[in-house]
């Protein structure tokens, strides 16, 4: 599916980059609403994926979509440490740290609840949070969420640390100078995350290619890759009591050989079997929905998101 067509005049006012500070770094956001309107509803907390290059940035399309197609939500968009504007302390990222920020942010900037919308394998943070600040999160979309192998089985501790030493060294250094480049970045993406290859767009890459400038950014991409996320969830995803709504790409696939023959159907079998209260839709496109399927993603959450319940 060719990405959305956004208009010249787009219905959105966003905030010029905002600053808080949270356990001595200087942490982004911005907060975007309609124009000429007061926002309505529950705000949306948007959480963005990891990966080279990948920020609050990854969300811009989508937000502009949103207001296009008539929605009246404040939208509040923050970067995560060792991303985009935030600060890049030389740390190995969990989870929990990232869910403690967001935790914070909840707390102390945005003060009411809200829908969190997290995007693939960020998941984790999104289900520490409920766990820190259930009360602030009134539910939950999942886009693109990991296969049901990698979300319920923990990596060994020694293998985390082994990968992150790995990584944290002169050859890891030496991998990221690659792996920002605009050749490796149009490869992965159009192997790896996106349904069309034409929907690989200048926009993409050329917002990857700016995201990973500065080489501190490396941190929080070798967290993500030696694996400090892999646990077993299912406990964790069976106590959320939040209405839940997960979104699947038509063609949704794995990075990891774990999840490889797992088919999306499967995939949302396997979510909405464990959700208390979890619902379920398929959709055009990969791994990255906001982005390649922005208008059919907005309109596949609008009215989950909107809903009285």
């Amino acid at each position: 599916m060719q990405p959305s067509t956004v208009a010249n005049t787009i219905n959105l006012t966003a905030s010029p980059s905002q600053f808080y500070s949270w356990q001595n770094s200087r942490c982004a956001y911005e907060v975007h609403q309609p124009i000429n309107t007061t926002p309505e509803g529950i705000p949306l907390l948007l959480i963005h994926p990891i990966g080279v290059g990948l920020s609050r940035q990854f969300w811009q399309r989508f937000c502009r979509e949103w207001y296009n197609a008539g929605e009246r939500n404040s939208i509040y968009n923050p970067d995560l440490l060792g991303c985009g504007e935030s600060d890049m302390p030389h740390v190995a990222y969990t989870p929990s740290d990232w869910a403690e920020q967001l935790q914070y942010f909840l707390q102390t900037v945005v003060q009411k609840p809200v829908v969190v919308v997290v995007q693939g394998a960020l998941l984790p943070v999104a289900i520490a949070l409920v766990q820190k600040e259930s009360n602030l999160i009134a539910r939950l979309v999942l886009s693109g969420p990991p296969t049901w192998a990698l979300i319920t089985n923990k990596s060994p501790e020694w293998q985390q640390k082994v990968l992150w030493n790995l990584l944290d060294s002169p050859l890891g250094s030496a991998f990221y100078r690659y792996a920002r480049t605009r050749k490796f970045l149009h490869s992965f993406s159009t192997r790896q995350l996106f349904a069309s290859d034409n929907a690989v767009d200048a926009e993409w890459l050329d917002t990857l290619l700016a995201g990973a400038e500065n080489p501190a950014s490396r941190h929080a991409v070798f967290s993500f890759l030696a694996g400090f996320w892999r646990q077993d969830y299912t406990s964790f995803i069976a106590s959320i009591q939040q209405a839940t709504l997960t979104v699947i790409g038509e063609t949704a696939s794995s990075i990891s050989q774990e999840g490889k023959k797992e088919t999306p159907d499967e995939r949302l079998a396997d979510y909405l079997s464990c959700l208390p209260q979890g619902r379920g839709i398929k959709i055009n496109g990969r791994n990255v929905l906001p982005y390649e399927s922005t208008a059919e993603f907005v309109a596949a959450i609008a009215p989950f998101i909107n809903e009285v319940f």
